[in-house]
């Protein structure tokens, strides 16, 4: 099974670097980007294949490492 997951900044943490991305756009003379947000995305493989029990691994993996529930969210969808 595979696990796609997505970690983003939850709203009203400030993002430095989508700032300085929306900056360099708005250099380039790509006027229209606004609000830039910079997140990270990850695929893994998982040796399960019950769906139920995935779910579980991939949100406790979440919960411990790959994102700080502090300051962000996460999401994840699981393939076959």
């Amino acid at each position: 099974m595979k696990a796609k997951i997505h970690v983003t900044l939850k709203s009203g943490i400030l993002d430095p670097q989508g700032k300085a991305i929306e900056h360099a756009l708005d250099s380039l003379g790509f006027k229209h980007a606004a609000n830039v947000r910079v997140g990270k995305y990850m695929e893994l493989d998982l040796q399960e294949a019950d769906t139920a029990k995935a779910e579980v691994v991939v949100k406790s993996m979440c919960e411990k490492l790959l994102a700080n529930t502090i300051i962000e969210d996460y999401r994840y969808e699981l393939t076959a």
